[in-house]
């Protein structure tokens, strides 16, 4: 009898330390299964990150080193503009309203020779249009007036300066594209016809070429033309506080005389 308690309590313990064994197998194993799942994730995680820039490389080498380089530097040149025309004609910004009263006060105060000297303090091309007009003052209002009215077509001129590269970039990359996408397609045929048979191998590589020089063209026009548009408003914008603030200096400079 003490042998079968004896026989019982030792199957009880093999049991026992059996299962024990067998959870923290699993659950090494669940771990184990998780870190690795982990890693993978991260793993992917990494390749999504860096696909980009790489499934973009590759396509620009696909399209072919000739168009699409050529397409590239109407990008960069045209970037280059857009990003030198937007600074300038940001600081070309002057609060008209200002100005305007700046020389009114200084017109009633110290005369003509205070007003220039609000301008000539002042930047920005309303403010060489105001100075232009009221060193002409002396020789009558429609000499002012003709000097401001000339002097705005220089400053608009210095305004628009080079804004036409930009156009002409927008332009050339969708038909450098094109252009990409008819050679394609004649590359196409011609791997075709010395064949001697319509296989979709053969035509695959040229129709691909054809469609990325065709897809990064437009992509390089939608771009500038984003910067162009912004270019044109700002431009319309200044020239507008010109007009209004030339035309505020002629009346000043009449009830001045008066």
């Amino acid at each position: 009898m003490k042998r079968l308690f004896s026989i019982l309590a030792i199957m009880c313990f093999v049991a026992f330390g059996t299962a024990n064994a067998t959870t923290s197998a699993i659950s090494s194993a669940n771990t184990v299964v998780t870190s690795i799942q982990d890693d993978a994730a991260d793993d992917a995680a990494a390749e999504e990150s860096l696909g980009f820039h790489q499934e973009l490389k590759k396509r620009f080498i696909e399209g072919g080193p000739g168009f699409m380089g050529i397409v590239l530097l109407c990008l960069i040149l045209g970037l280059a503009i857009a990003i030198e025309r937007i600074i300038f004609l940001n600081l070309s910004s002057t609060n008209t309203k200002k100005l305007t009263q700046d020389v009114e006060d200084a017109l009633q105060s110290g005369g003509v020779e205070a007003a220039k000297e609000v301008c000539r303090n002042t930047k920005g091309p309303v403010a060489s249009i105001f100075y232009q007009g009221l060193d002409r003052t002396d020789e009558g209002i429609e000499a002012a007036e003709k000097a401001v009215i000339a002097y705005g077509g220089v400053q608009m001129g210095q305004l628009e300066k080079n804004v036409s590269w930009i156009s002409l970039f927008i332009a050339l990359a969708p038909m450098l594209g094109f252009m990409g996408t008819v050679i394609g397609m004649i590359q196409a045929f011609d791997k075709i016809q010395a064949a001697g048979d319509m296989q979709p191998s053969l035509v695959a590589g040229g129709i691909k070429v054809a469609l990325l020089t065709t897809v990064f063209g437009l992509i390089v026009a939608i771009i500038l033309q984003i910067f162009y548009n912004y270019i044109i408003a700002k431009i319309d914008s200044i020239v507008n506080d010109m007009e209004d603030a030339s035309i505020t200096l002629m009346d000043l400079l009449i009830r001045h005389k008066k």
